[in-house]
């Protein structure tokens, strides 16, 4: 299983990061395609966010897009090869702070003050034993009004028929999450369980806050067999505007607005 030590052997270790990361969006057609055709429209009610956590940023590929919607950002990994490289790509970003953890601990970030915590592609690779203490921890960092979008496994839904694809957790489902917010006195908004790879549903997408802050909402889960035929249709035909390249005039932008910063 992903435990904690596979997960800090892998990314500081074994992992090459050839592609700073960038070779996980290809089904999308690239990160930026992904980003704008599949993660911003869930999360366009939330940004920009005045302050955002992001949890395991990895090279940063999300974090180019989450930095420059907010005024106070921190990115938290157990990888001080991942913390290295965002500390060079997003020098110029003043309001940035990037620190190594234990693969448990959000204690860097500030009590009661995020209006947005971040994770897509990262915490997949969790077991229940990490989620457990991260939820609470998650909870207590938001805002009055924040949420946090978290991508995580929905495999043991599966009870081990299907192997472990994707190096997914084992022991984590949307069913195992949803408790862990509700333990922490928390609530879910939605949950999307989604396929990805494949056909079957091993991922799932959580949306939730502190209990009270959307006191009308009722929560939602739905299933989405069809996540990665949305992924083939932004590859097709979204991602080709992402892939232009920016006019001669324009290679001086801010490094952290530009789809082809270094990593």
């Amino acid at each position: 299983m992903p435990d904690l030590n596979w997960n800090k052997v892998t990314w500081d270790g074994s992992y090459h990061w050839y592609d700073a990361g960038e070779e996980w969006s290809a089904t999308w057609g690239g990160s930026e395609a992904q980003w704008f055709g599949s993660i911003y429209p869930r999360l366009h009610r939330f940004l920009p966010a005045r302050r955002i956590l992001e949890i395991a940023p990895g090279f940063g590929r999300w974090t180019r897009y989450l930095l420059p919607a907010s005024e106070k950002f921190v990115g938290i990994d157990l990888s001080d090869k991942c913390i290295a490289a965002c500390q060079r790509r997003f020098a110029g970003a003043k309001h940035a702070q990037f620190v190594t953890n234990d693969g448990r601990s959000l204690e860097a970030a500030e009590d009661r003050t995020f209006d947005l915590i971040f994770s897509f592609d990262s915490l997949v690779h969790a077991e229940y034993d990490i989620l457990a203490f991260y939820i609470p921890q998650i909870i207590s960092k938001l805002s009055s009004t924040g949420v946090a979008f978290i991508h995580h496994s929905n495999l043991l839904t599966y009870n081990g028929a299907i192997g472990q694809p994707h190096g997914r957790a084992l022991t984590v489902s949307a069913d195992a999450v949803a408790d862990l917010v509700y333990r922490a006195s928390g609530t879910v908004l939605v949950q999307e369980i989604v396929n990805w790879g494949g056909e079957h549903l091993i991922d799932c997408l959580s949306l939730f806050s502190h209990k009270n802050t959307f006191p009308s909402v009722q929560p939602i889960r739905h299933k989405n067999p069809t996540f990665m035929g949305e992924a083939t249709l932004i590859k097709d035909f979204q991602s080709p505007y992402s892939r232009l390249a920016e006019p001669q005039s324009k290679t001086n932008a801010v490094p952290l607005q530009s789809p082809d910063a270094a990593a």
